[in-house]
């Protein structure tokens, strides 16, 4: 079913919309507006210029229905995943114009009572993208995957791992390479579809959801898979869903996705990890159940004027002796090429 998204995101488009901007780069689903009053009257591109999209950013749903959506796309998952009160009524208009709404926050909307009534009401549905299906513990099923699997890693959560495993599914595929991405978060799954949010599931069926994912991506016999990651595996909150899938896609291959401007881990005082030391401890963690070589880097340097970026780009090479680009910057085709001959399957030790 292809969507027509009105993306809500009042006063949060322009900096704090991860979702949003994932949905308009990546999805197949089409997005003709954006509700941001702080915005109203631009383009999407005028606000967001990497996003090269000319739908109309308008200030209330009211007036996005003129756009024809179909469906209604809550554009941003901040910390905690809470609906921000404040957006309610915007919602329920949207459901009193009997758009279905997607939604990639912790809250689940489709078991708000008011919510649930209006949805019945006018004969629309909610999607709660975050609510996981019944999962399996980890068998280990996932090592006879014939194909090699990559998984993005970070050195903070938000510093661009989905974008990475999707550029560098793009750069595969013009290789000839035929390439499944595995989406393990919200807005990695409105992208594709389909997938599981892995930091809703239960901590003990975290792995056996990655594997079952992995699994899945595998039934198209895919040349290759790859994983999105999340988290941190130094982040005090988020290491957990690191080490999740991790052990649960069970990578033959990790690349590292870095912010180079990122000197502590976001929200918290704890130091990011240099590279030399994301790369061991990641590396020593899978050496006793399921050995991934570091393969690349890719580095996030928005932050960064070009000059800027190109002298990140020389230090992280220099420090580690990896192939290492911005993949968004300068395109994926080149770290590719260069990770691509060192894709091979690894032995579980088992």
């Amino acid at each position: 079913m292809k969507r027509r998204y009105l993306v809500l995101a009042p006063d949060r488009f322009a900096h704090d919309a991860k979702t949003a901007h994932g949905v308009i780069a990546y999805g197949s689903d089409e997005t003709v507006g954006v509700v941001d009053p702080s915005c109203g009257g631009s383009r999407v591109s005028d606000v967001v210029p990497y996003l090269q999209s000319r739908a109309p950013i308008v200030s209330t749903v009211d007036e996005g229905l003129a756009l024809g959506p179909t469906a209604l796309l809550v554009g941003t998952a901040p910390q905690g995943g809470a609906l921000p009160p404040s957006w309610r009524a915007e919602i329920l208009r949207a459901i009193d114009a009997r758009l279905e709404i997607v939604s990639g926050l912790h809250d689940m909307l489709g078991e708000d009572e008011e919510f649930k009534r209006a949805a019945q009401r006018a004969g629309t549905t909610i999607w709660d993208v975050r609510k996981p299906p019944a999962v399996p513990l980890f068998s280990g099923a996932v090592y006879d995957v014939a194909a090699p699997t990559l998984l993005m890693v970070g050195n903070d959560c938000a510093v661009g791992k989905m974008t990475v495993a999707l550029e560098l599914r793009r750069a595969a595929e013009r290789a000839n390479v035929r390439a499944a991405f595995v989406p393990t978060g919200q807005t990695g799954i409105m992208i594709a579809g389909w997938g599981i949010a892995i930091d809703r599931v239960i901590a003990d069926f975290a792995p056996g959801a990655t594997e079952s994912l992995v699994r899945y991506a595998a039934e198209s016999k895919p040349d290759l898979i790859v994983v999105e990651g999340q988290g941190s595996i130094n982040h005090p909150a988020y290491a957990p869903v690191t080490l999740a899938l991790m052990y649960g896609a069970a990578p033959d291959g990790l690349v590292l996705v870095c912010d180079p401007t990122r000197k502590r881990i976001h929200g918290f005082n704890t130091p990011t990890l240099a590279y030399r030391e994301l790369i061991r401890t990641h590396e020593s963690l899978l050496a006793a159940v399921k050995p991934a070589r570091t393969l690349g880097i890719a580095l996030n340097t928005r932050h960064l004027d070009d000059d800027g970026a190109r002298a990140a780009i020389a230090h992280a090479k220099a420090e580690t002796h990896l192939p290492v680009d911005d993949v968004v910057r300068y395109g994926p085709d080149a770290l590719y090429a260069a990770i691509a001959p060192r894709i091979q399957k690894e032995r579980p030790c088992v």
